[in-house]
């Protein structure tokens, strides 16, 4: 059989949803809630338009190529570039950045609120080292993720956060009161611009190589089998998203009258399950969060090393890899985290435009077709300016420059100025491809 069973395609979606779903997805929500206050419908509708439509393009995307996503960002524009930016790509969302926040983070808010200030230093190393003690062991075989992550902590993962949102329903903390910041008039623009910063669009290209390596460890070999996978797959998590997004924002809505307006939404949860829950609440916080962050740092640490494997052609095993990868992280996220973070941002403001619009494009890569000028066109103009952005994010941009980018450059001043370079750089494109010859078959296959 040449396809997954109804079980094998939910398990499936629940261990994508739960490698996207991690502390920073539990926090955004419940902080957009509280300002958003009775404006909160508008701002989530905008949130999800952005923080789950854009993975919901990265998975389809995925999907139309058969799971060949990799190959498909060589073809189209230069092995080199295509090289370069997934290996920044897999060490933002790695180790450099995305594994030793899922430590950190999980322990400042599960576990800190348990201990006093002489203990933090010792508790954050022990439970630093017993969270990417279990990462690893979870990920050391890739064959058995799909079975560790999605048929046992997914599960765990969803029974905890029902028992928070039933209890936010039945008894909600307090009234909404009106929406505050830019919540008041641009409700719908600002939960947009919030989604936009989950960055979860950029784990798409990992997840989507995970769970497409899960579905091969089947025995699916055929691409519109692996394809229908990940997008149904992909379905599954953004329901589950959207319902979990939706709870978390009602009970941040509801949290303002009763605990003020606080400073992040790791605030919020806390004093929301500390009143729901009594002494028993940030127990139940510290196990959400512990197997939120958990189960995305399997997944993407996981799908790292398979990549950097692939790369190096197996001079490096797999195991290995892993193993530097979770040291690196475990030693990160005990000092200088904040500096590392401060390194990564850059670095994503750079890479996210491109990953956004090769994404969009491949899309419609059957119409595109051997035109490869259209994708080079668009990203090249993309480079420059997402290079800029980057670069101003560094602290290293040029004052005169930005003012008369901003100035002159349609949405530079959002940090999207690369917008209308990358449509006119596809239009260039489109014109160049009138001009050259369609290759043969054989040849068009070549990257």
């Amino acid at each position: 059989m040449n396809v997954l069973n109804k079980q094998d395609l939910l398990t499936l979606g629940f261990m994508m949803f739960s490698i996207y779903f991690g502390a920073g997805n539990l926090i955004f929500p419940t902080a957009l809630g509280q300002a958003a206050g009775e404006n909160t419908l508008s701002a989530m509708l905008g949130f999800m338009t952005t923080g789950i439509g854009l993975p919901l393009l990265g998975i389809t995307a995925i999907a139309l190529a058969g799971g060949e996503y990799v190959p498909l960002l060589r073809a189209k524009t230069w092995p080199a570039f295509a090289t370069v930016l997934l290996i920044i790509l897999y060490l933002i969302i790695g180790p450099l950045f995305a594994m030793p926040r899922t430590g950190a983070v999980s322990f400042e808010i599960g576990i800190r609120p348990f201990l006093g200030e002489e203990h933090l230093a010792l508790g954050q190393f022990i439970y630093t080292a017993v969270f990417f003690a279990a990462s690893y062991y979870l990920a050391l075989n890739p064959n058995k993720i799909i079975d560790r992550v999605g048929k046992m902590l997914t599960p765990a993962l969803l029974v905890v956060l029902l028992i928070l949102f039933m209890e936010g329903f039945r008894a909600p903390l307090g009234t909404i009161l009106p929406a505050t910041g830019a919540y008041v008039d641009a409700p719908f623009a600002q939960g947009f611009q919030d989604g936009y910063q989950t960055m979860d669009l950029l784990a798409s290209i990992a997840i989507g190589a995970l769970v497409t390596n899960a579905v091969r460890m089947h025995g699916i070999t055929d691409s519109r089998a692996i394809g229908w996978a990940c997008l149904v797959s992909g379905l599954i998590t953004v329901t589950l998203m959207a319902a979990v997004y939706g709870s978390l924002a009602y009970i941040g809505a509801t949290s303002a009258s009763v605990l003020a307006h606080s400073e992040n939404g790791g605030q919020i949860l806390s004093g929301a399950v500390g009143i729901f829950f009594g002494g028993a609440g940030n127990l139940l916080l510290a196990v959400i969060i512990a197997l939120a962050c958990l189960t995305t740092c399997c997944g993407i640490t996981s799908s790292a090393a398979m990549y950097f494997n692939k790369l190096l052609k197996g001079r490096i095993s797999y195991e290995r890899l892993l193993l530097f990868s979770i040291l690196f992280s475990f030693a990160a996220s005990n000092i200088g985290l904040t500096q590392i973070i401060t390194l990564a941002v850059p670095f994503l403001v750079t890479i996210y435009p491109l990953i956004i619009v090769f994404v969009i494009l491949s899309l419609f890569d059957r119409f595109i077709g051997w035109r490869r000028s259209i994708y080079r066109g668009a990203i090249g103009l993309t480079l420059i300016f997402s290079l800029i952005d980057g670069l101003h994010a560094a602290g290293l941009s040029s004052a005169p420059l930005h003012a008369l980018l901003t100035a002159h450059i349609p949405f530079y001043g959002i940090m999207m100025g690369w917008v209308c370079p990358a449509i006119a750089g596809a239009l260039a494109g489109l014109i160049l491809s009138f001009f050259q010859t369609a290759p043969a078959p054989a040849e068009e296959a070549q990257p």
